[in-house]
């Protein structure tokens, strides 16, 4: 009895002292954000419940500097019942903060800081060393140095070739000439973008000491060593070191002695052909893309080496020109040899390396003339075989299939291109992003990217095909999904946890990879950037996984995704070179962008007196007000204004704009100062004004001025208030004034109180708002949400309200909005013509807001 007693005690204080999972999560990117770059998180619950705000927390004191709205619920996803995107990129004073919610949910803390990222990329070459085969830096210690014998080769089987040197792929010790020639070019590119990145702490060896060189360079150079070897004539290229033998267990790489040839492993030479020693086979077409990632790499080589070491530059461009016509000659896929596993790199794509390669030797050879023309015609016909990277439109793929996973081509062909030709080969970028936005866009995380294996490495692929594309054109509408997928990488993601090992320091980061170093050693490998998540069907099927631990993201498993910390799995958490060197590229280039759009003026400094502008106008005594907002005009005229509201989408104002000049219609756009900043938007903002519309504010940052509930309960003080409006009108200063029009604003989310029309007041600017009694303002809402509205349904509420009210729609203001989320594809502005054309034969005059 005393022990059932003691059991039941034990069992009670188990219950009470063991912590249970949290309901719901805020994750963030725990490496931090640039002041002036887009900041969101996401929140997350494992149950339905629903937020209205959140707050952004000092987290030294403890201070509230923002209370935000929580904008809009995405619903479910992976684990989550319900989901919301929290957006601050209007704060940018350098700090370290964290992010809370009313029912007391806190993210990680995080920093605001330009320096964020500065060291990361250096960071990650850490493992690139980790990884070199021959001499090993990082173990002080060689192997690996019988490489190794031939296949598959003009010369008989089991010849001798010096094949030592380059990069172990992954936690295996197997090497490609595929991956390690994209990784070389990724570090070279890197190198030549961004050379204030790095820094010269290592030899060219690997260990400690600075030679004068960058790195990078360093590192990128063993890589070029390696692909000098592996492509030692005119004729001669292989393709592979090792196979799936090497599976067999887990060791310290010097250890190797499992392919019958004591040390030695065998090198696999590219025929074109099939190959595998075993019972599978690969699905092999031709060399070229092998070929043309070897000529890529060396190409670039030459040209950042050519003036320092010209002996070396000369032996690295003329095998760059003999792999580029090895690719002309044998066009077709040069996939990876299986060995007793099914498992090999399925590519079957190769026109986006040799647009790559064309280029390169454009570049390489400073071709002018005739023969510039002629290489730069040949990027083009390869850049048209492939104009979107596969995998982005089937939105699956096999291991490797479409490698490398971005059209490093397509950046680099655009460069060389006048501005007439260029949008051609931009718009294919644009193109493969708007696929995956139109699936992100309907999910809290912006995720679109699908979950094959080494997704992160896609994430990190698509992440850098936004940078480029927004580089090269200055279209920043995508800025939003590419920071998403940038911070996916880094904790906004379901398990909130960095996907890179050791970054950033005292954070959530891998710990316990697929890897010897760390299994057998407690090796740490530092910058390792791992596979990621795989959907839950792929996990499933897949041979010879087994968990060794507990899963610590057990509640965050799904069907969408699933993603393990544990040795045992190798499909979610293997690090991978090629993976790790693409992330390098990318970091760099979030270390060296000066991301500073047009400066507002947003400071939060309490201490800043506030000055009153002109006093406003009087109350028209003939129109309708609420909580000091006009919302409606005379009633016993039979006019009305219509407006319209934009802050991150517009993609209905070429229809709109073009609508309202048929009808011969002015109306009002009020526009926040983040939709008037955006590059991509000025033509249109421009054509607005040129045809006559009313141009005002709706707040520079589309901030929640009170709580949706308690709405006498202010989220901003008059300081804030002040600050976002005048910084509106500023951005909105850079398009012109009309002199002669009355201020008005329309105030973010339509959502205001007394106080906020008071301040509007002082400011000389009349609050206007919608007419309540339509559903026109709905025409945002998507089908994801509880509340949404049919374009149908829309215009129905109006013809009702018209037909059935004595006054009809006299006076009124009708809201609709400039562009919605690319998830709502059925768009009222669309129908914006069959509107305008049945009021107008009903003898409504339309005027401008201001004229109302």
């Amino acid at each position: 009895m005393r022990f059932v007693l003691f059991l039941s005690v034990l069992v009670s204080l188990v219950s009470v002292t063991i912590p249970s999972e949290p309901s719901a999560v805020i994750r963030i990117n725990l490496l931090g954000y640039r002041p002036d770059s887009p900041k969101t998180a996401v929140w997350g619950s494992l149950t339905d419940k629903t937020i209205e705000t959140f707050e952004l927390v000092d987290e030294q004191t403890n201070e509230v500097h923002l209370q935000l709205s929580a904008g809009r619920p995405f619903g479910e996803y992976g684990p989550f019942k319900q989901s919301y995107r929290f957006d601050f990129s209007g704060f940018r004073k350098p700090g370290r903060y964290y992010l809370r919610t009313a029912d007391g949910t806190r993210s990680p803390g995080f920093r605001i800081d330009d320096s964020v990222y500065a060291g990361a990329a250096d960071f990650c070459l850490r493992y690139m060393r980790q990884q070199r085969s021959g001499f090993n830096p990082f173990l002080k210690d060689s192997c690996h140095t019988h490489d190794g014998y031939t296949m598959y080769g003009p010369m008989p089987d089991s010849t001798h070739i010096n094949a030592s040197g380059g990069w172990h792929d992954a936690s295996d010790y197997l090497q490609y000439v595929t991956t390690s020639a994209n990784a070389t070019y990724h570090l070279l590119a890197a190198l030549r973008d961004f050379p204030t990145a790095f820094g010269d702490q290592h030899q060219l060896n690997g260990l400690t000491g600075a030679n004068g060189l960058p790195d990078v360079l360093d590192e990128a150079r063993w890589g070029l060593d390696w692909l000098l070897k592996m492509h030692p004539t005119d004729t001669w290229l292989f393709n592979q070191l090792g196979d799936d033998r090497d599976h067999s267990s887990m060791r310290i790489p010097k250890l190797d002695s499992m392919y019958g040839k004591g040390a030695e492993r065998p090198v696999y030479f590219a025929t074109g052909k099939p190959q595998g020693l075993f019972k599978y086979k690969n699905r092999a077409t031709g060399v070229a893309s092998t070929a043309g990632k070897v000529s890529s790499a060396l190409a670039l080589g030459y040209q950042l080496t050519h003036k320092k070491d010209p002996a070396y530059a000369s032996k690295l461009w003329q095998r760059a020109q003999s792999a580029y016509k090895l690719g002309l000659e044998k066009p077709g896929n040069c996939q990876t040899a299986p060995g007793r596993a099914p498992y090999f790199y399925e590519e079957d794509n190769y026109a986006d390396d040799m647009e790559l390669a064309t280029v390169e030797q454009l570049n390489a050879a400073g071709a002018t003339g005739t023969q510039a023309a002629k290489l730069q015609t040949t990027a083009l016909d390869f850049a048209r075989m492939e104009p979107v990277t596969p995998w982005i439109l089937n939105d699956t793929a096999r291991h490797y299939q479409w490698y490398p996973f971005v059209n490093v081509g397509h950046a680099e062909l655009a460069k060389r291109l006048p501005a007439r030709d260029r949008k051609t080969v931009t718009d294919y970028y644009k193109a493969g992003i708007e696929v995956i936005w139109k699936r992100a866009g309907q999910n809290a995380f912006y995720r679109g990217v699908p979950f094959t294996w080494c997704s992160n490495n896609l994430t990190t692929s698509f992440a850098t095909q936004c940078f480029w594309y927004r580089q090269l054109t200055g279209d920043v509408q995508f800025a939003t999904l590419e920071q998403a997928n940038f911070d996916w990488l880094f904790g906004c993601n379901p398990w909130g946890t960095s996907f890179v090992y050791g970054l950033p320091a005292n954070a959530d980061t891998p710990t316990d990879p697929h890897s010897s170093f760390t299994h057998l050693k407690n090796y740490p490998i530092d910058g390792g950037l791992v596979d990621g998540p795989v959907r839950g069907s792929i996990y499933r099927n897949l041979i010879g996984i087994t968990l060794h631990e507990s899963d610590e993201y057990a509640p965050f498993q799904s069907n969408v995704a699933v993603y393990h910390d544990d040795y045992g799995d190798y499909s979610t958490n293997e690090p991978t070179m090629d993976g790790t060197a693409s992330l390098v590229y990318l970091l760099a280039a979030k270390h060296a962008e000066n991301y500073k759009p047009a400066k507002a003026n947003t400071s939060r400094n309490l201490q800043k007196p506030v000055k009153p502008l002109k006093p406003s106008t009087k109350i028209d005594p003939k129109s309708t007000y609420f909580k000091g907002a006009k919302i409606r005009g005379d009633t016993a005229t039979r006019r009305l204004a219509l407006v319209f509201t934009g802050d991150e989408f517009a993609d209905g104002g070429s229809t709109i704009a073009r609508t309202l000049r048929k009808h011969q219609v002015r109306a009002a756009f009020f526009l926040t100062g983040r939709f008037l900043r955006n590059p991509t938007f000025a033509s249109l903002i421009n054509q607005l004004q040129q045809d006559g519309h009313y141009l005002g504010p709706h707040s520079d940052q589309h901030l929640l001025y009170c709580d949706w509930v308690k709405r006498d309960s202010l989220l901003v003080t008059r300081q804030q208030f002040v600050d976002d409006l005048r910084a509106n009108y500023a951005a909105l200063a850079h398009f012109g004034k009309d002199k002669k029009a009355k201020k008005l604003f329309l105030p973010p989310y339509e959502w205001y109180n007394d106080s906020i029309a008071a301040w509007a007041k002082t400011e000389g600017v009349q609050l206007i708002n919608y007419t309540p009694g339509t559903l026109s303002h709905a025409d945002y809402t998507t089908p994801q949400d509880k509340n949404y509205r049919s374009s149908a349904t829309i215009l129905q509420s109006i013809r009702a309200y018209e037909q059935k009210k004595t006054a009809g729609l006299n006076g009124f203001i009708l809201l609709m909005h400039i562009g919605v989320a690319p998830n709502r594809t059925d768009k009222l502005y669309d129908r914006l013509d069959e509107l305008l054309t049945e009021l107008l034969q009903k003898k409504y005059e339309f005027v401008r807001a201001d004229v109302l």
